[in-house]
């Protein structure tokens, strides 16, 4: 335990306690310090430890314990800090310090209710407007990030952001106001609206989750002013745009990363590791499946432009394929069955590589198992679905009593591992940007290219609109 002053906390005072990780301090933290002290007499604050805070998920922690533990207590807000290094101590803190109010950040609202039968718990509103109010130090400034559109993509990222150190979420476009807004006040965030220009002048980074279309010119207009780009795959729909893209991040020295959550993840890389080994030989065949039945009045079977299952999944199926055989298949052709407006409600994408083969099999009206298999000259690789989260995986042999299993640990839906590369990115650390190269990228966006070229002439011959 550390303590910060003071004589110790009164009869009849009234205690409240707080924790958090506290790193790169900032105003907010100092505000959300403030608010705690008045919720009470006296103040404990509970500071994690680097490895409780990566037990729990949260990502990128910069400062060291010791200095985060300083920084709180200089705040002058503090009555007495504390050491939080496991699961369940937020009870025994309670119960051992005689604690009145627990309180946290808004954006951790009923995450901690269970303690409401031990004391009161409140939880306290955001800073806003944080952008204007960084502290920022020893050239690590906490990246303001917004995000461009309001969707499923972009409620599941709100979730994982806040595990992210270094980060701060900060507003929401949408140029469809009431959406930006609903968004907003769903998810506390200090502005939205439907302002593109104004939007990209507050902020130093963009999350992008708008739909498909859109992606690669909202990407541009953010390149063009500096500022970093994660966006959701696919980036775009053709190899020389993707090209253009990555050149204008070189030009404006900003990080372009194309958010296929899969690359990012631990048990992906490890299996990628495993695969490359040549514990299973040399890779022959890689077959990757995704499918999920999707409404039919959903944007993934209605849109005859832009919808469907390979540009919904196929980033993923062919990451493994990509990562594996390389950029430089002979051939690619595709199968689909289609809906009636040109839809495709599965396609098996098949590859002709000099010494190998893949296939890729997407579906949002038809299902598959969803596995993933590596096939190899002396074993294979399967991870069972959902592999695009991979957890586990087999490797097998010839000898069906030889089997070795890998399992890893798989945090949150995964979103928190990209957007923690992409922040160490920003600050320059480098290193990471081999999980989904800009050159598999835009390999990537070739393949799409060649789909959504097929699928356009066929929906001609037929006389339907894709």
């Amino acid at each position: 335990m550390f303590c910060s002053g003071g004589a110790g906390a009164g009869k009849g005072m009234r205690k409240v306690i707080t924790y958090g990780s506290f790193d790169l301090f900032h105003e907010g933290h100092l505000q959300l310090l403030k608010r705690a002290r008045a919720l009470g007499d006296w103040l404990i604050v509970g500071v994690t430890t680097e490895q409780y805070d990566e037990a729990r998920g949260k990502l990128n922690i910069v400062d060291p314990l010791s200095e985060r533990i300083e920084n709180v207590r200089k705040s002058g807000y503090a009555d007495e800090v504390i050491v939080e290094d496991h699961v369940g101590q937020k009870v025994e803190d309670i119960q051992r310090y005689g604690v009145d109010v627990f309180t946290a950040g808004s954006d951790w609202e009923g995450r901690f209710d269970y303690l409401r039968d031990l004391c009161e718990v409140v939880y306290l509103p955001r800073t806003r407007d944080i952008s204007s109010t960084l502290l920022r130090g020893r050239g690590r400034p906490l990246v303001r990030l917004g995000i461009v559109g309001s969707g499923r993509i972009a409620s599941r990222f709100m979730g994982e952001a806040h595990y992210v150190s270094g980060v701060a979420t900060t507003e929401v476009y949408n140029p469809h106001p009431g959406s930006a807004e609903k968004f907003a006040r769903r998810h506390g965030l200090d502005r939205y609206g439907s302002d593109l220009e104004a939007f990209l002048e507050r902020v130093d980074a963009v999350y992008i989750a708008s739909p498909h279309e859109t992606h690669a010119a909202y990407t541009r207009q953010a390149l063009s002013r500096g500022l970093h780009v994660l966006c959701e795959k696919p980036l775009c729909f053709s190899a020389a745009e993707a090209e253009e893209l990555y050149a204008l991040a070189k030009e404006r020295k900003a990080v372009l990363l194309e958010a296929v959550k899969t690359a990012y993840c631990p048990g992906f890389c490890q299996l990628l590791g495993v695969a490359r080994s040549g514990v299973i030989g040399a890779v022959r065949d890689v077959e990757a499946a995704f499918s999920r039945i999707m409404p039919e009045g959903g944007r993934e079977r209605r849109d005859a432009d832009w919808g469907g299952s390979f540009t919904e999944y196929g980033s993923y199926t062919v990451l493994p394929i990509i990562k594996l055989l390389g950029r430089d298949y002979e051939s690619v052709s595709f199968s689909s069955i289609t809906a009636e407006n040109g839809v495709d409600l599965y396609t098996k994408a098949s590859f002709k590589y000099a010494r190998g083969m893949a296939l890729s099999k997407t579906g949002v009206g038809v299902k598959t198992e969803g596995q993933l298999v590596i096939a190899g000259t002396d074993g294979y690789i399967l991870a069972p679905s959902p592999w695009w989260l991979t957890k586990e995986f087999e490797v097998r042999h010839e000898d069906p009593s030889r089997i070795e299993k890998y399992t890893t640990r798989f945090l949150g839906s995964g979103l928190r591992y990209e957007l923690s590369d992409f922040i160490y990115l920003i600050n320059g650390y480098g290193g990471r940007d081999y999980k989904l190269s800009a050159g598999e990228s835009v390999a990537m966006a070739g393949i799409m290219e060649k789909f959504i070229g097929e699928r356009r002439a066929r929906a001609a011959a037929a006389g339907t609109s894709a």
